[in-house]
């Protein structure tokens, strides 16, 4: 199984030990070319703008959505979940735009606004799972066909629709690697059916 780590920019090195740490091969991509052959796709925490800038002038995007409209699943961190979004309150950045949910940059507050938080997470089971907040986005709402998996307060910070999965914190900035773990079980599961 061969998990691509978006390697434009942001924490890519850390999702990448991350997923070795579980057994799962990585690839760095960041050419259209490199996506070839893989079984899922990381986008890392970053700058959401500038991601999607690069998605575009690597000629990315594009080939990007269309893998995951035909199920490649993808799993999006921070400036990932922006990515993933189709809707960000006060911006037309450019995104992939496939996950039912609106979502706030920056919500959080500023780098110094930065926190870590225990998540009660159900899917992946006890103890609770400490969550590291950088400049954190958050899902303002999710459609119908969104599970929330995990809130802060009132705010959904981990969700999934079907082959997406995204968090507003950054889980290859811990050593708990069940949030890794879930999203490998995802792909089993997906190959599987």
């Amino acid at each position: 199984m061969i998990i691509g780590v978006l390697a434009l920019q942001g924490a890519f090195i850390e999702h990448e030990k991350s997923f070795q740490a579980c057994g799962a091969e990585t690839r760095q991509i960041r050419l259209p070319e490199q996506l070839e052959g893989i079984d899922a796709l990381v986008i890392p925490g970053g700058e959401s703008t500038t991601m999607g800038k690069l998605l575009i002038d690597f000629g990315l995007l594009n080939p990007i959505k269309e893998m995951a409209q035909n199920g490649l699943p993808i799993f999006g961190t921070c400036a990932g979940l922006v990515m993933l979004a189709k809707d960000i309150v006060k911006s037309e950045q450019t995104t992939l735009s496939l996950m039912d949910i609106l979502v706030e940059r920056n919500a959080f507050g500023r780098q110094v606004d930065s926190f870590e938080a225990d998540l009660e997470i159900p899917a992946i089971g006890n103890p609770s799972y400490r969550g590291v907040f950088i400049r954190a986005p958050y899902i303002v709402s999710a459609g119908p066909g969104v599970e929330v998996m995990a809130k802060f307060e009132d705010k959904i910070v981990m969700a999934r629709q079907n082959n997406l999965l995204c968090t507003a914190f950054h889980p290859e900035l811990t050593d708990d690697l069940r949030v890794h773990q879930y999203f490998l079980e995802m792909l089993k599961t997906q190959k599987n059916n």
